[in-house]
């Protein structure tokens, strides 16, 4: 692959939530996960474990858990947003046109006990310990966000089963034992709309070359005036998928 093609794909990879409940063919489930397994880790400890779930009952009960998750928390807690940023209205799917319907869904676990592997000066500290099993998953489910957009298919993000409470509730109902730790989880289908054009902050405004004072950053006036475009442009996105 030249560049030109990978830039390309990192362009057309996007979020795209208005699905078809098609099947997908599981070939397609394993080729993401065999680009997946390429991915980087920190001392090579691969510390990535994927649970695919198709049973209808299955994933009917994770998607309720999250469901009821966002509607519980979502509306409490965007009202104590900063009162300079608009809080943002509950979405509601039109029928089969959400994540909830898609035909599989791919759980990222950490293993924890990989841990052991890393040299001890990265043991011994906790904060750089967790940062590196993060960014080694991280790795892969960016992997599989990219190999599922060379396929053709919507990959969405379901973060809040990597939340405290969920976190629990998704491992009993699936049988992930203890010492395994949720990443996130990623629901895929073929995609029923095209995305819209993204958002992007300025290049020349995002690099800086050798020392730089706080001069070369955004001031808060300019970092505010982003989040409300990039907010407006973020919540309008997510209501054209759900129109």
């Amino acid at each position: 692959m030249d560049y030109d093609s990978l830039l390309e794909l990192v362009k057309t990879r996007r979020s795209i939530r208005r699905i078809k409940p098609d099947p997908i063919p599981d070939d397609f489930v394993d080729k993401i996960i065999e680009v997946a397994r390429w991915a980087p880790s920190g001392f090579n400890t691969q510390p990535w474990e994927f649970i695919i779930v198709k049973d209808r009952e299955l994933k009917k009960r994770l998607a309720q858990l999250v469901t009821e998750y966002r509607g519980n928390y979502g509306p409490a807690m965007e009202a104590i947003r900063e009162p300079w940023m608009k809080a943002a209205k509950p979405v509601k799917s039109p029928g089969q046109m959400d994540w909830t319907t898609a035909p599989v869904f791919i759980v990222l676990c950490g293993d924890t006990r990989v841990k052991v592997g890393l040299p001890m000066t990265v043991r011994s500290d906790y904060l750089k310990c967790e940062s590196i099993f993060t960014s080694s998953l991280a790795s892969a489910f960016l992997y599989m966000h990219l190999a599922a957009t060379t396929l053709g298919l919507a990959s969405i993000w379901v973060s809040p089963v990597k939340s405290t409470q969920l976190h629990l509730l998704v491992k009993n109902i699936l049988g992930i034992p203890d010492f395994m730790e949720i990443y996130d989880m990623m629901a895929l289908a073929y995609p029923a709309t095209k995305p819209r054009p993204k958002f992007l902050k300025d290049k020349q405004s995002m690099v800086h070359t050798d020392y730089c004072g706080i001069e070369e950053f955004r001031s808060e006036k300019e970092l505010k005036e982003f989040v409300r475009k990039n907010r407006n442009w973020a919540l309008s996105t997510i209501r054209k998928d759900h129109e």
